[in-house]
C-alpha cells in the first residue's frame, strides 16, 4: 500500500471570510486543527482586548504594518514590522495601537487551530446594530472561547 498524504490546502484571499476587523487567513478547519491565522487591522488610536488569557491555546503577533502595542504579562512593549510576540497557554496579555497617530496590521497565530473564528464573528453580533452589551455579557461569551478576561 503506497502513503500519500492529504493535499495541500490553499486559502485564496477572495475566498476568505471577514468579521469586523478579522480576516480568517486560515482556520483551524482548513488546517486540520494544526494553527488558525488571522490578519487583523486597528485604526490609529484603536484598543483591542484588554488583560486576558487562553488556557488551552497559545497566541502569537506578526506585525505585518504600523505598530502595535502588547502587554505580556505586566508589560506593555511595542511592536513593530516584522517583530513578533508570542504568548503561551495561560499568558496575560493585552493589545491595542500603539500610539494616537500609527495604527497595526498584524497577523494572530493561534495553536491549536481552534475555532478562533466564531469568537471574532460572535463579538460582531453582540455589538450589531449599535448594540452595547454590558461587560457581563461580554466576558460570559468570551469564556465560552477559552478567553478568561482579567478586571481590576
Amino acid at each position: 500500500m503506497t502513503y500519500l498524504p492529504d493535499p495541500a490546502t490553499v486559502s485564496r484571499h477572495g475566498d476568505q471570510r471577514t468579521a469586523g476587523r478579522a480576516r480568517f487567513v486560515a482556520t483551524g478547519s482548513q488546517t486540520r486543527g494544526d494553527f488558525g491565522l488571522y490578519e487583523f487591522t486597528l485604526p490609529p488610536g484603536a484598543v483591542g482586548p484588554g488583560p486576558h488569557l487562553h488556557r488551552t491555546f497559545s497566541e502569537s503577533f506578526h506585525v505585518l504594518d504600523g505598530e502595535l502595542a502588547v502587554l505580556a504579562g505586566e508589560e506593555w512593549t511595542t511592536a513593530s514590522a516584522g517583530d513578533l510576540i508570542y504568548v503561551p497557554r495561560s499568558g496575560v496579555h493585552a493589545f491595542r495601537a500603539a500610539r494616537e497617530d500609527v495604527g497595526a496590521r498584524f497577523l494572530i497565530l493561534f495553536t491549536p487551530g481552534i475555532p478562533r473564528e466564531r469568537y471574532f464573528e460572535g463579538l460582531v453580533e453582540l455589538y450589531a446594530d449599535g448594540r452595547r452589551p454590558t461587560t457581563e455579557e461580554i466576558d460570559a461569551f468570551a469564556l465560552q472561547h477559552d478567553q478568561l478576561n482579567l478586571r481590576g
